[in-house]
């Protein structure tokens, strides 16, 4: 019987050690889901970012390079045994209740077995934790590229970096982004975020149970090398950018210079401006706040985003219209009393003679003529009313870029104001309006808006004689062959090459007889229009448009200086100060109107309401 009973638990015992043989060779050997496990429980993958790309400007002066930023991370299940947690306390400039805080966080926000426990740690910070690292058992940093900036300059053409938010993560397709990533926010930083950010790299890496790196896996079979970013080289001029900055300090406002053969944008510059180096990751906690509560809005990129009514600068593409649609012609004369009548309605007129030729009325800037064109075109026997008419007259404004964005490969650009005829029948009354009640249009007012950049795209389009380029801020993408087509394509107006002649004539008697003759600059033929735009908020806005040199454009301009007054006496001055730096700028060390010159880079044209809300550390080093 005991020798029954001893043959049955050796039989039992000999069983169940088979069973766990066969079931330890069949995990081990045969099925590797128990290994994938284990790797998983062990294994990390860590980020290797690559190198953003560099952004230079037209003559390969780098304005944008990057500089690395640290985060110290964790690996998650965090263990502490053994570690000194106020010695990171104190490297790391914090008490242990924050400490506690910042753990307990990690511990919630873990993403593929890792966590952010600081953010942008300083440099300083970073090399005294880089040499105790090995005494931190988890912790271990990941190195990103932070911008840094040559010139205080340009800050609504470049734009900034910031964390990806939720919503970006979710909409993404691609899968390139990770929670506490960072990607273009503004400016060509965002427009162009696919070229610049470059491609990631991964290393893997084995861990033991404190997160500690015991070595690579596989020997690096799995790691992938990042990619660095293209380089954008920018079709702004940093000297001509710097220099309009200048002119348009302590003033509200915007000026866009293009190149009217290309369409490249010289100088885009929206003021008051901040320095690009106060938006970068480090910095930007410490002034986004400050910008967001100055009043003079800072961060609103004007050249592109704000609507003004172009005023007079408007009427030279009033009279080629007409020109073109047969209201007048180059020969046309009105009279002018010095006002337009419309029932007990009176429109003023500057002073000038009575007889007014079409290069007379842009010379002068005569109100009475463009009603009187805007009141022959709206009742020409070719259009059955004046809706038909106002519609015609719209396409032309269309075919100009006006009433939709132009496409500017800077972010934030809006369509501005064309309103079509649906606007005015909700206001007055399907067919119960005419002329008479939209008659404003004519010499720019009423519902019509243009952004800075649609205005310099205007005096583009007339040096160009009927063509123009889309607007845009790069001039080259490393790397790739050309910049986007639509950057290379022509846009046609709907005008006549013959027609521009007159109104090119009209405008080079503004700049030598005319309104903007006061700041003329000697040697430059310049073709130019100066608007003085009502402001039902203040002052009136100074306003001008120009091209030059006539025969030959290679700078096409547009100002507009806020609540300032005329327009000869602040926008006109820095256009051709800015025409004359670009143009001669090897004869040119100084300018040849120094006063002028001293006049506009010292006046403070900030409305009164504001001065006192603005925090001048947005614009400094």
């Amino acid at each position: 019987m005991n020798k029954f009973r001893s043959y049955y638990i050796y039989t039992t015992v000999v069983l169940i050690s088979l069973i766990y043989i066969i079931r330890l060779f069949q995990i081990q050997v045969l099925d590797d889901k128990y290994l994938n496990m284990a790797e998983r429980i062990s294994l990390r993958r860590q980020t290797v970012y690559p190198q953003r790309g560099l952004i230079f400007d037209r003559n390969k002066n780098l304005i944008v390079y990057n500089e690395p930023v640290y985060d110290l991370m964790v690996s998650v299940p965090i263990r502490l045994k053994g570690i000194d947690t106020l010695a990171v306390c104190k490297l790391l400039e914090i008490d242990k209740k924050e400490f506690i805080k910042r753990l307990n966080k990690s511990k919630r926000s873990s993403y593929r077995g890792k966590s952010v426990f600081t953010k942008n740690v300083s440099n300083l910070i970073y090399a005294r934790i880089q040499e105790r690292l090995y005494e931190f058992k988890g912790f271990f940093f990941e190195i990103r590229q932070d911008r840094n900036y040559k010139y205080n300059s340009s800050a609504h053409v470049l734009g900034y970096l910031g964390e990806v938010n939720r919503s970006e993560l979710d909409k993404q397709k691609e899968g390139y982004y990770e929670q506490g990533d960072f990607n273009g926010k503004k400016g060509v930083e965002r427009f162009y975020e696919e070229n610049l950010r470059g491609i990631k790299g991964e290393k893997y890496f084995y861990v033991d149970k404190f997160g500690v790196n015991k070595g690579s896996y596989k020997n690096g079979k799995l790691d992938k090398s990042a990619t660095d970013g293209n380089n954008l080289i920018l079709s702004i001029d940093i000297d001509l950018q710097q220099y309009g900055e200048q002119l348009l300090n302590n003033k509200m406002g915007s000026v866009v210079a293009i190149e009217p053969k290309t369409g490249e944008i010289l100088a885009l510059i929206s003021s008051p401006f901040y320095n690009p180096a106060n938006f970068n990751i480090q910095n930007r906690g410490k002034y986004y706040g400050k910008a967001i509560k100055d009043p003079t809005k800072p961060i609103f990129n004007r050249a592109v985003s704000a609507p003004y009514p172009p005023g007079s600068t408007f009427k030279p593409v009033m009279a080629l219209i007409g020109l073109q649609d047969g209201a007048i012609n180059a020969n046309t004369h009105f009279g002018c009393p010095g006002y337009f009548k419309l029932g007990r309605r009176i429109i003023r007129c500057h002073g000038h003679t009575y007889n007014t030729s079409l290069t007379k009325s842009i010379e002068s800037s005569c109100n009475t003529f463009y009603c009187n064109t805007f009141k022959s075109m709206m009742q020409l026997s070719k259009y059955e009313n004046t809706e038909e008419a106002y519609n015609s007259w719209r396409t032309y404004l269309q075919s100009f870029g006006l009433g939709s964005k132009l496409g500017v490969d800077v972010s934030g650009e809006y369509r501005g104001w064309l309103k079509d005829a649906s606007f005015y029948d909700r206001m007055h009354g399907k067919g119960r309006w005419n002329y008479a009640r939209i008659i404003s249009l004519s010499f720019g007012q009423g519902e019509l808006g243009l952004t800075p950049v649609q205005m310099a795209n205007i005096a583009a389009s007339i040096a160009n004689r009927g063509f123009y380029y889309t607007p845009h801020v790069v001039r080259e993408i490393e790397g790739l062959e050309n910049i986007p087509e639509r950057y290379l394509t022509k846009n046609y107006t709907k005008i006549s090459p013959l027609n521009y002649d007159p109104v090119i004539k009209g405008m080079q008697a503004v700049t030598r007889s005319g309104t903007g003759s006061g700041v003329a600059i000697k040697g430059i033929n310049i073709g130019g229009k100066t608007g003085t735009v009502q402001n039902p908020h203040g002052k009136n806005h100074s306003a001008y448009m120009a091209f030059a040199p006539v025969e030959d454009p290679k700078i096409a301009i547009a100002v507009i200086v806020e609540e300032s007054g005329y327009g000869a006496t602040w926008a006109a001055p820095i256009a051709h100060l800015m025409i004359e730096r670009y143009l001669m700028p090897d004869s040119v060390t100084e300018s040849s109107r120094p006063y002028l010159e001293a006049k506009m880079k010292n006046s403070n044209l900030i409305p009164i309401k504001y001065r006192s809300q603005r925090d001048t550390s947005l614009y400094g080093n």
